[in-house]
């Protein structure tokens, strides 16, 4: 699904420069590596303050924490995503509330969210997903009426785009606060584990400081109870050489996705993702149709072409969550249903050459749907 060896090669000898200036000064946490890469990334998104942290899920623990959210509080999410968000809310006694998603994208949709507020609602998490901003204009006008605190999961979209009232505004820029990841397999994706936190408040920035370094503005003098969550001088150095590629880099992945449109145009079996303005596909996702995801999985499979599902099982399904709840509660997410048993993940990295893509699409594209659909109707 991913080329990680072909990206870094391209990247030499930057790289190694890069690792190796952190090894020769003997600083290997939170030194000049990672201030300079926090001053980068906020340039980046455009916020005024940036702070890395361990990973992507622990960004938005820290998130809730600076926001004094309590046990009880109810933090309204996508059930259609990795499990991060929901998970951080479970941890802190939050109640995490599903609402259903748009078909068509994938993302939260904001008419399930405002019928989902109340007296307890707290704040909404938004999560970006498959490289592609969830609508923000419209879930910025809900968390207004209620007073609701917005907090961007750009995990799957670092580097996405979107127009809200009338600006151009990056991933992690537009809610109050703004979480991503740096895995591997992210748009941009460090050699290990990290996140990063982004907000424009001087005084959330404090407070996101404080929670990341145990509590503590100062060292040996906490005043509330924090994690340990740190980006290493590596992990900063390497994330310093590919931010300077990342433009050019999500160029590559639209490009790549336009080949996909155009070589499987016409397949009434599958349905392709939109060119969405300011989409940087972290995925290429696929609506299988009829019923046959699983099996259009396995053939390819035959043909050694990789494919992923994300995510089999939605997360208000899932036992966590799903345990002693009410039945209603479980199918009140159809959509999120629907998209779990249908999608399907082709390849797509920024080094997918022209030729990978027909190979990939002709795979698909020879899957005869046909029979499948008559075997299962002969097997019922």
């Amino acid at each position: 699904m991913q080329d990680l060896p072909a990206l870094h090669s391209r990247l030499e000898p930057s790289l190694s420069e890069s690792i190796a200036r952190v090894v020769a000064s003997g600083k290997y946490i939170r030194g000049v590596e990672v201030k300079a890469l926090e001053s980068e990334l906020a340039r980046y998104v455009g916020t005024p303050y940036c702070h890395t942290c361990a990973n992507g899920t622990e960004a938005i623990q820290i998130a809730l924490m600076a926001l004094g959210l309590k046990p009880g509080d109810e933090v309204i999410t996508s059930p259609f995503s990795f499990i991060a968000a929901a998970e951080a809310c479970k941890l802190l006694g939050l109640k995490a509330v599903f609402a259903d998603i748009d078909p068509k994208t994938y993302n939260i949709a904001p008419r399930a969210i405002e019928a989902l507020v109340t007296p307890r609602t707290r704040a909404v998490i938004p999560v970006h997903l498959f490289g592609r901003m969830a609508p923000m204009e419209p879930i910025l006008d809900v968390a207004r009426r209620y007073g609701l605190y917005v907090i961007e999961d750009a995990a799957q979209a670092f580097g996405a785009e979107q127009d809200v009232f009338g600006r151009r505004l990056k991933a992690c820029s537009v809610g109050l606060i703004g979480c991503t990841s740096f895995f591997p397999t992210k748009n941009l994706g460090c050699m290990g584990d990290g996140g990063a936190i982004f907000t424009s408040s001087e005084e959330l920035a404090r407070r996101v400081a404080m929670v990341a370094s145990h509590g503590a503005e100062r060292k040996y003098h906490s005043t509330c109870v924090g994690l340990n969550s740190r980006l290493d001088e590596i992990q900063a150095a390497v994330l310093r050489v590919k931010l300077r590629h990342l433009d050019e880099c999500i160029s590559r992945r639209q490009a790549a996705a336009l080949r996909y449109r155009a070589a499987l145009a016409g397949c009434d079996f599958v349905s392709c993702p939109d060119m969405a303005d300011g989409h940087t596909f972290n995925q290429f996702t696929l609506r299988v149709n009829y019923g046959c995801r699983d099996d259009m999985r396995e053939f390819l499979a035959l043909r050694g072409v990789d494919s992923m599902i994300y995510f089999p099982e939605p997360i208000h399904r899932q036992p966590v969550f799903a345990e002693g709840e009410d039945p209603a509660i479980l199918a009140s997410c159809p959509r999120a249903d629907e998209a779990a048993a249908s999608v399907l993940s082709l390849p797509m990295h920024s080094e997918l050459s022209p030729e990978a893509v027909g190979a990939v699409a002709s795979a698909v594209r020879d899957f005869d749907i046909g029979a499948v659909r008559r075997a299962k109707g002969a097997a019922s």
